[in-house]
């Protein structure tokens, strides 16, 4: 039995199968995703969405979906599904008696006495999108056509009909290519074996991303479908067809296909599951190595990208990534800061913690490769400029003061990773001193002590330890709660805010800590009563007044529950670290129970993958993206830590 298995039974249960998310990558930024069923339920949906050069690299919807008609005997019975407003057409889920995912996405139809199997594939670093389809059984002359449904629009927006909409297409071997508007790239349709194209180019009006209505926006678009490639099948034989921006030789196609396939990683095991969501995490553009937050929306964030790079490659022994991607990130370093998140033409450096993250993605590649020379030449310079950065101060408020801490913010702006914006406000601001800045900044400085130390540069730990031992006292003196035994969240003109809140939990697991072991086990034990979940941390009590236990409904109120109760998985990393720093291997129970819980899920919400977030009560559902790069970073440090521990 594969480990990976789904009800046969429920595949034509809508409720069943629209829950459940599939994602392909090919490793350079382009994907597809769609449901199990390959009904569209989000604008994020489609089988090739890439991200397009001439666009800032935002991400394009090309292809949305394809529909398939089995045709015998004059007879036609459509496989595909497109919700509309209030009603599903055609409906040929009804068709599906399999649904597998290993080692592709595969369906598999029954109409009649005809089996056809349909699996997808997404090329790794191309460009091209392909589906192989076999007639594995069939009594009568059997015909297949194949209608594509074409986009063309930013992954963002949605496609309505219009005039200007370049409906022409050329033709190439064994196909036509169409690029609806300019800009694009053309969209080669091709099959392996000569078809006849039949030009019936439509619209298909008001097409419904259920998903999105549910998330308060807009949910409907139109989709250009240019016609049909019309086919005959054998029993037995096995047809491609492939999407991609450049023409592909057709003899070629069903040999690609099976090269492609073999390899395709193995999912038959949890860890191998994480490991293929970590590997579909990480893109190359040319050169450029980045990390993509999250899938299907999000982009490359910074400190998103150095809190998830030690997971999502030394958690998978491969210290040589994890390398290319800090060589690569380093160069994005602007006056002392990293950005946040923005495209080629527009980039925020609003992000208070990302280059304090940046130091702890490197020290954890120093202490899985040992070589203290290599790291201080590599990156010395830069970890010394971003200190001296933060003393001497940068944007938004982000100085360090005289009692050696850091104070951050400014209005109408958030800094840290709790940055969500309601109608231009900020949800939690935390302007003063954040707790998990100042234990970062305190690990930072030590580290970059420690190393200096080994590489023999006593200029600087002269000039920096007295900075480092302030920083811990003041730590100690600031954020201490005596009376609850828990550190303040932040301190700001007005004193401590009392909020109990993940952040602190940063002072206990990170490598330097500026608490004593007494005030971490406090902290540990407050965190655990109020906060843990087997699926993540609460970002806040649920006795707090403004705790929002779901996270659903439109934007701002999603917004307004993201950081106030709503529960994040990555926080997992932090918090299993510190029960291992306390309680060494009596936490392991714990952290292999916590595994346990985050493998329940992963045939829901996202296969294959972990969730960005879940809902503060219970039963904790998972929500947001379906496959969160530190989510998947911080199960694979989880995991090790069990392996460092059971030995």
């Amino acid at each position: 039995m594969k480990y990976l298995a789904f009800d046969k039974e429920q595949l034509v249960n809508l409720e069943y199968s629209l829950n459940r998310e599939i994602l392909s990558t090919n490793r350079a930024g382009g994907y597809f995703s769609t449901t199990i069923i390959l009904c569209n339920t989000r604008k994020y949906h489609g089988l090739m969405i890439l991200p397009i050069d001439e666009f800032d690299g935002e991400n394009h919807v090309l292809l949305s979906n394809v529909d398939e008609t089995v045709v015998q005997h004059g007879q036609s019975f459509n496989l595909g599904i497109h919700r509309y407003p209030g009603i599903y057409e055609p409906r040929g889920h009804k068709y599906i008696v399999d649904f597998e995912y290993e080692p592709t996405p595969t369906l598999t139809y029954r109409v009649g006495g005809v089996i056809l199997k349909k699996e997808l594939l997404f090329v790794h670093n191309e460009e091209q999108f392909m589906i192989r389809y076999t007639l594995v059984d069939a009594h009568s002359p059997t015909k297949l056509r194949i209608k594509p449904f074409l986009a063309f629009r930013n992954a963002h927006k949605l496609s309505k009909a219009n005039l200007w909409a370049n409906t022409k297409y050329q033709t190439c071997a064994n196909g036509v290519k169409y690029k609806l508007y300019t800009g694009f790239p053309f969209l080669h349709l091709q099959t392996n074996k000569k078809n006849e194209f039949v030009a019936t180019p439509d619209w298909y009006y008001n097409i419904e991303y259920m998903e999105e209505l549910k998330r308060g926006y807009e949910g409907h678009e139109d989709l250009f479908v240019p016609g049909y490639i019309e086919i005959p099948i054998k029993k037995g034989e096995s047809i491609i067809f492939s999407a991609a921006t450049s023409e592909q030789a057709p003899a070629s196609l069903l040999k690609k296909f099976n090269a492609e396939l073999l390899r395709r990683p193995k999912k038959d095991n949890f860890m191998n599951c994480i490991a293929n969501a970590a590997h579909q995490l990480i893109v190359q553009k040319g050169k450029k190595h980045d990390i993509i937050a999250g899938y299907p929306w999000f982009g490359s964030w910074g400190r998103d990208t150095f809190i998830s790079l030690p997971g999502l490659t030394l958690g998978l022994n491969d210290d040589k990534m994890c390398k290319t991607i800090l060589d690569s990130l380093s160069h994005d370093l602007k006056n002392g800061l990293f950005p946040n998140m923005g495209n080629a033409t527009s980039v925020a450096f609003n992000s208070v913690d990302a280059p304090l993250w940046y130091f702890w993605a490197i020290q954890q590649y120093f202490y899985h490769t040992k070589n203290h020379k290599d790291v201080w030449h590599d990156y010395g310079k830069k970890m010394k400029t971003i200190l001296k950065g933060y003393r001497e101060g940068l944007a938004y408020n982000i100085k360090m003061q005289p009692n050696g801490l850091i104070w951050a913010g400014e209005k109408g702006f958030a800094l840290t990773w709790m940055d969500a914006v309601v109608c231009g406000k900020p949800v939690t601001p935390r302007i003063g001193y954040p707790v998990e800045i100042n234990a970062l900044w305190y690990n930072a400085i030590m580290f970059t002590i420690e190393l200096a130390s080994m590489n023999k540069d006593s200029r600087f730990v002269k000039e920096w330890l007295p900075i480092a031992e302030l920083a811990k006292k003041s730590f100690e003196e600031l954020f201490w709660i005596p009376e609850k035994n828990y550190l303040a969240d932040y301190v700001d003109e007005n004193g401590q805010n009392i909020d109990v809140r993940p952040n602190q939990i940063f002072a206990v697991s990170l490598p330097y800590s500026p608490i004593d072991d007494e005030k971490k086990l406090n902290v540990l034990d407050k965190v655990e009563r109020k906060l843990f979940t087997p699926k993540g941390l609460r970002t806040l009590s649920p006795q707090a007044p403004d705790y929002k236990g779901k996270y659903e409904g439109d934007q701002a109120t999603r917004d307004a529950a993201y950081h106030q109760g709503t529960v994040w998985p990555w926080l997992l990393g932090a918090y299993v670290e510190a029960q291992f720093k306390l309680h060494g291997k009596n936490a392991l129970h714990l952290a292999e129970s916590i595994v346990e819980s985050l493998q329940e899920d992963v045939d829901i919400h996202g296969i294959c993958s972990v969730a960005e977030v879940y809902d503060g009560d219970p039963p904790q559902r998972p929500n947001g993206c379906i496959s969160q790069a530190w989510s998947v970073a911080e199960l694979v440090r989880i995991v090790k830590m069990i392996e460092k521990y059971s030995d």
